[in-house]
């Protein structure tokens, strides 16, 4: 089976990019940030969160979106060791959520050293739901994983049809198919992992 979750387009940038930022330090360090508007912006347009995003959700331009990436710096602010836990993120997002008013959703933790298949099983759960997944991988011994060391970045699909069960990474204005177990296996003992949401349905349908 293959599961893809719907995605918004900036012109012909397949979500946001944090190469688009002014400033070097949120040029470098902005993906936390990036991947939290990415997932404000989805929630938005898909799970009627609309509280927690640009009015104009659904035709941003690339100005109106490093707008939106600024509101949500402080929050989620560039550090020179980087947002290299989970928490950081979990409570920097959930501190913006509540600034504006939205409790329907929450977020937990899945740390990276959890068994491989584990990190399967959450994925698909997780996809399934309706729910894009941010991700932090710190260190790779790979270097086919270079672009994703010590970086936030979005897991919004999966594809268990192929010889290795396989995620759609979305970053820097496009998305790549990687095996999971290839990223999640970084060869060291320090690693990230993955924000779990979760909407609370009740809430969710008298919102």
């Amino acid at each position: 089976m293959k599961h893809e979750l719907e995605h918004f387009r900036i012109d012909n940038s397949y979500g946001g990019n944090q190469d688009w930022f002014p400033t070097f330090m949120m040029r470098i360090g902005g993906c936390g940030a990036e991947t939290a508007c990415d997932s404000s912006i989805y929630f938005a347009l898909h799970r009627g969160l609309s509280k927690i995003a640009p009015e104009n959700a659904a035709g941003l331009t690339r100005e109106e979106y490093v707008s939106f990436a600024y509101e949500m710096k402080p929050y989620l602010s560039p550090r020179m060791s980087g947002i290299d836990r989970l928490d950081i993120f979990t409570e920097g997002y959930s501190e913006f959520l509540s600034d504006r008013g939205e409790t329907r959703l929450s977020m937990t933790e899945f740390d990276g050293n959890e068994p491989y298949e584990s990190a399967r099983e959450v994925v698909k759960k997780q996809i399934d739901g309706g729910y894009p997944i941010p991700t932090l991988i710190l260190n790779h011994k790979n270097n086919l994983y270079a672009d994703y060391v010590w970086h936030w970045f979005l897991i919004n699909g999966y594809d268990d049809t192929r010889d290795e069960f396989s995620v759609k990474a979305v970053t820097y204005s496009g998305y790549r198919w990687l095996s999971l177990k290839g990223l999640w296996n970084t060869g060291y003992q320090r690693r990230g992992g993955f924000v779990l949401y979760k909407l609370d349905e009740k809430e969710e349908e008298n919102g």
